[in-house]
């Protein structure tokens, strides 16, 4: 699957003045991102697909770790320390 902001897959955002465009089409240069900008006066601002460039959604971390003296999380019925820890 393509990575958003390139060739295969640009950015596309909806504005509503040609200014606005310009920031956005700089903004997305200097990243070296692909964008597709459309000037709608009529329509609400639609910039979504650059504020996911900007701040990309994080990797979610399991913070639940097991102890060495619970069950092993395989599901052999045994201690950890007995099973998967070694």
């Amino acid at each position: 699957m393509p990575k958003l902001g390139t060739k295969e897959k640009p950015a596309v955002v909806h504005v509503q003045t040609e200014k606005r465009a310009m920031e956005i089409m700089k903004l997305c240069k200097k990243n070296d991102w692909q964008v597709i900008v459309g000037i709608e006066p009529d329509k609400t601002e639609d910039i979504s697909d650059v504020e996911r460039l900007l701040n990309p959604p994080k990797p979610v971390m399991n913070t639940v770790t097991t102890g060495r003296n619970d069950p092993c999380p395989c599901g052999s019925g045994k201690k950890y320390k007995h099973c998967c820890l070694k």
